[in-house]
């Protein structure tokens, strides 16, 4: 937890962190307060106070985990017995309950659970705070941005936790019945609060309710001009892009559809990749996360180490595929993640996407044990040159023009409008240096639902997860275009886990612990309640019930060219994101 002190120390003098959810709690026994303490009282501090209020933690790496982007290296190279980096990561490639890890772990359910909770805590007090400078911080001028940016922001950081810890939405009826996750909207002055109860604990249609409520209030308040670099901060573009994905996945398209478009204007700007610098990878990541460029809508920097786990030992990674037979003499195909993410075709293109030539680096193990995108490279914020000892940096995109193109086109098919969900799918790969026209016919060849094995399409339960419309035929074959286009998009991200969930897609896991030459293969099928990944089992273990039945995985169970890079143990990329 040290590392979090540099950015919110100013915040700590004043607020304390919850014993079982982790959320920061105020005092409520003092009448004056210590000279040593912060007060909350002008719009500046009310802006610094919410700074603070952006998590330094990812469920990426979990999500990614969990969903069909990354292959068993034990499998694809039947002569290795490696070790996960860390044994959690072990615990979700098996969709188990993640159990082994400690508090200072990154990437781990409770460093998610904590830094997104101690975030809305955070938006909590500001609005407080708020209310108590004016009685309508919503049309006060000196108020009104940041009271915007507080609510905007706690809706969104429930989102991401809803989609984590609970079921996808479905619709109304089925999603009143699902387990939802606490939706906090004050700061707490008592030592320990049951959040079990009906104030906090919600239905996952409820929580929904709530996001929305949080997002409206805030949205139309935002003002640009407040932020000094706001590309760190839930800008215009940034929600209304969470707005277009909120309703994406509330299936609201109408609604989608408009907010995508408010945040891609007129004509879309999407990412350059011409003018990306191809002379260092450093170069390249810097490129990429340039904060000035109106396409990077969201950054958000966060302590992990994805890039480790797939350059170092790696034991999951995106890779090529294999086949094997199982002890009962089945033999099984393990599709080539490669193919389907930063390596193979598309329907109108040939070969690696034309903006990831020179883009993709493989492990420094060798090409068999996997492959990564340049962007995924960590930042190293050196504390200690000397000792060599320091915080490892991950920038993430929540936002980007890029993926809300996509939503837009998956709205734009749901209302009926094919020929216009094809026009944004055509400039996605246009924006990735495609020359080919995408059109309808090269779609249909591309993702053909035929008895022959497709990696390219998946199987989609969308009537079990309570879509009202359920698409068929050249719609169908746009859908799976629109999903493999977002999969390669958001690769390294997570957000292919939130597709596989609210799509109820049914995905294979096949694995080999270190120690043992058996290969088990599991599958989660769409109504498997290890789509909901399990909370931390110290916030169980204090008295919160557990959101999915205890489930252990286990037991039923192509070639090409790959640019290689040298790769260094870091780079001192860090950039300061206030």
């Amino acid at each position: 937890m040290n590392k979090y002190i540099n950015r919110v120390l100013w915040v700590l003098l004043f607020f304390t962190l919850h014993s079982s959810l982790f959320i920061l709690t105020s005092c409520d026994d003092l009448d004056e307060a210590p000279d040593n303490r912060t007060e909350i009282d002008n719009k500046d501090k009310v802006g610094k106070l919410l700074t603070s209020a952006y998590p330094l933690s990812t469920p990426a790496l979990i999500c990614e985990l969990s969903s069909d982007n990354l292959v068993d290296d034990n499998v694809v190279v039947p002569a290795t017995h490696n070790d996960a980096y860390y044994k959690f990561h072990e615990e979700a490639y098996y969709w188990q309950d993640i159990e082994d890890y400690s508090i200072g772990d990154d990437d781990t359910p409770y460093q998610v659970w904590e830094s997104y909770y101690s975030g809305i805590s955070v938006c909590n007090h500001a609005i407080e705070a708020m209310l108590a400078m004016s009685s309508d911080p919503a049309h006060d001028a000196a108020l009104s941005h940041s009271w915007g940016e507080a609510h905007v922001l706690r809706a969104y950081l429930h989102f991401v936790l809803v989609n984590v810890f609970a079921e996808a939405y479905k619709d109304d009826s089925r999603s009143s019945a699902d387990r939802g996750i606490p939706y906090v909207t004050k700061s707490e002055s008592t030592v320990h609060v049951d959040y079990s109860t009906s104030e906090f604990l919600h239905d996952v249609k409820t929580t929904y309710d709530l996001i929305e409520k949080d997002l409206l209030e805030g949205i139309d308040l935002i003002d640009d001009s407040k932020y000094m670099v706001p590309a760190y901060h839930f800008n215009r573009n940034a929600a209304n892009a969470f707005a277009a994905r909120f309703y994406l996945f509330k299936r609201d398209y109408t609604k989608c559809l408009k907010y995508a478009n408010a945040a891609l204007g007129e004509v879309p700007v999407l990412r350059n990749w011409q003018t990306i610098n191809k002379n260092t990878l450093s170069s390249k990541v810097f490129d990429y996360n340039d904060e000035k460029q109106s396409w990077n809508y969201l950054i958000q920097s966060t302590y992990s180490k994805q890039w480790r786990m797939h350059v170092s030992s790696a034991r999951f990674a995106v890779n090529t595929g294999t086949t094997f037979k199982d002890a009962n003499g089945k033999t099984w195909r393990v599709p080539s993640t490669m193919d389907v993410t930063v390596w193979g075709p598309g329907p109108n293109w040939s070969g690696t996407l034309p903006a990831f030539s020179g883009m993709v680096y493989i492990n420094g193990a060798g090409q068999q044990y996997g492959a990564w995108l340049f962007r995924l490279y960590e930042y190293f914020e050196y504390i200690d040159k000397i000792a060599g000892i320091g915080y490892v940096h991950q920038l993430y995109q929540p936002f980007t023009a890029d993926e809300t193109l996509l939503c837009r086109a998956e709205a734009k098919l749901y209302l009926g409008d094919q020929s216009g969900a094809i026009q944004d799918l055509d400039m996605w790969t246009s924006s990735h240096l495609v020359t080919t026209t995408l059109t309808l016919d090269r779609i249909k060849t591309r993702y053909r639902r035929t008895s022959a094995y497709n990696d390219y399409v998946s199987e989609l339960h969308p009537a079990e997860m309570g879509f009202e419309k359920v698409l068929t035929d050249n719609d169908l074959s746009v859908l799976d275009c629109i999903l493999h286009f977002r999969r390669i998009e958001t690769i390294h991200e997570g957000l292919r886990w939130f597709d596989i969930k609210r799509y109820g897609i049914k995905i294979y896991h096949h694995y080999r612990n270190a120690r043992e030459d058996d290969i088990h293969t599991d599958s989660l099928t769409w109504d498997d309640p290890r789509r909901v990944l399990q909370l931390p089992n110290n916030v169980i273990e204090s008295g919160y019930p557990g959101n999915r039945q205890t489930s252990s995985a286990g037991g039923a169970s192509g070639s090409g060219y790959v640019v290689s890079a040298h790769i260094t143990p870091h780079i001192e990329l860090y950039k300061d994101n206030n």
